[in-house]
């Protein structure tokens, strides 16, 4: 299993790699031909060479883009990147994002290749810092605004939008309120944060019972949470070590219908 992760993670690193040498062929061909890339999380999907293509030409071609990584988790064939995003959109004008990326990666042609990357950021949050950096952040933000409408249309254009819309202060609290009880081991709190018939899973295909999943969260703390598309996620630490909880919201309860953790 340890050779197969550091494989994992060789594919997953050649991601920051190709960004940083703006290698445009490298970084889209670390894809499947089917491959998805949904960035923010919540925004269009990017699928196949020609669209993911584009979106490299839209959001990081222009740009300087650093990778400060946290950790990185390995369960099954899928990876949990928890990093903070340095984005240079001009000088002077610097973007610091704090991110859960995940990469589901498949056997492809006698190699690994990225099936579908997910990246779990909070647009409207971002907008925040770029508007206090005044007129110094107007080019920058018109720039990207003519690339997103160039590479992609209006169609493309509202897609990315869609990324504002995102789990509401009520869903964020219900997930704050699974966290701090099952940390402390409240298994009764725990399920009042759950819908019924709600599932939970180490990995995505490992269930386990909410006992299972208080117990290896137990003693621990959360921190860095995220709400972005129909999921907010949270980092974890424990006494055996870090995790990614993702919880994917129901939107008309406001209530947890599936937890992910990757640990």
């Amino acid at each position: 299993m340890a050779t197969v992760d550091a494989e994992l993670l060789a594919v997953v690193e050649r991601s920051p790699k190709a960004t940083s040498a703006h290698d445009r062929a490298g970084w889209v061909g670390l894809f499947t031909a089917d491959g998805r890339v949904e960035d923010p999380y919540g925004s269009q999907p990017h699928a196949g060479y020609d669209e993911i293509g584009r979106f490299y030409d839209t959001f990081i071609a222009p740009r300087q883009i650093i990778f400060h990584r946290d950790v990185d988790i390995s369960v099954d064939l899928t990876v949990i990147r928890d990093l903070m995003l340095e984005i240079i959109m001009a000088p002077g004008v610097t973007l610091n994002v704090p991110m859960h990326l995940r990469y589901d990666v498949r056997e492809s042609v006698g190699d690994f290749a990225i099936e579908r990357l997910r990246a779990y950021w909070e647009l409207p949050t971002m907008m925040v810092p770029m508007l206090r950096h005044g007129r110094a952040a107007i080019p920058p933000s018109l720039r990207l605004i003519r690339a997103l409408l160039r590479n992609q249309g209006v169609a493309g254009a509202a897609g990315y939008m869609r990324a504002l819309k995102r789990p509401g202060r009520r869903a964020r609290r219900c997930a704050e309120t699974l966290l701090d009880a099952a940390t402390v081991g409240d298994e009764m709190s725990s399920r009042r944060s759950m819908t019924a018939g709600a599932s939970i899973s180490l990995g995505e295909q490992r269930s386990l019972s909410m006992g299972e999943f208080i117990g290896r969260v137990r003693g621990g703390r959360w921190f860095k949470l995220i709400a972005t598309g129909d999921t907010v996620t949270a980092s974890v630490e424990t006494a055996t070590g870090r995790g990614v909880v993702f919880c994917e919201m129901d939107r008309a309860t406001g209530k947890i219908a599936r937890i992910r953790y990757f640990a």
